[in-house]
C-alpha cells in the first residue's frame, strides 16, 4: 500500500509539473464510486506533513464521487469539491484506461486542488493547496479506498 503511495504520489506530482494544461482524454467513461477515507496527510503551520487515520479525524468519506469523460476533451469531476466541479477550471484532464487525472489552479494562483484515481485499484489521491504564494503555503492531502457504485446511473 505504501508503495503504490508513493508512486501515486510521484505520478502526480510529475504530472502537475509536466502536463501543466494538458488535456488528454482517450477514454469515454461514466463511473460513479463510494470512496472511504483512509488518511489525511497534513501540512501548514501546526503540523509538518503528519498523517493522521481515518478514525482519528472527524471527516466522511465520500458517498457519491462521480467521473465523466467524453473524448476528446470533456471531464467532469463531482463530489469531491465545489472547486473542482466546474469543468472549464479544470488545467489537467488525464483519462486513460489505468488513471484519471485532474487538476485545476485558480485565477490567482494561489489555490490548487489535483487528484489522481487508479482505476484498477480504486485508490484516490486528492490534494489541496493553500496560498501558494505565501511562504506558509498549506498541503492537505486526502487518500481515499474508493469501489465502484453500479447502483447509481
Amino acid at each position: 500500500m505504501i508503495k503504490y503511495f508513493f508512486t501515486i504520489l510521484i505520478s502526480l506530482l510529475f504530472f502537475n509539473q509536466t502536463f501543466a494544461k494538458d488535456v488528454s482524454i482517450n477514454e469515454n467513461i461514466d463511473l460513479n464510486f463510494v470512496c472511504d477515507l483512509e488518511k489525511k496527510i497534513i501540512k501548514n503551520s501546526e503540523f509538518n506533513y503528519q498523517t493522521f487515520l481515518a478514525k482519528d479525524l472527524n471527516e466522511k468519506g465520500l458517498d457519491s464521487f462521480k467521473i465523466l469523460s467524453k473524448k476528446p476533451e470533456t471531464l467532469l469531476i463531482k463530489g469531491l469539491s465545489s472547486f473542482l466541479s466546474v469543468s472549464s477550471k479544470l488545467n489537467v484532464k488525464v483519462v486513460n484506461k489505468d488513471v484519471v487525472l485532474f487538476k485545476s489552479i485558480d485565477q490567482e494562483k494561489n489555490y490548487s486542488e489535483s487528484g489522481i484515481i487508479t482505476r484498477k485499484t480504486g485508490e484516490l489521491i486528492h490534494e489541496i493547496t493553500k496560498n501558494m504564494k505565501s511562504e506558509n503555503s498549506e498541503k492537505y492531502i486526502s487518500i481515499y479506498s474508493c469501489n465502484k457504485d453500479d447502483k447509481k446511473v
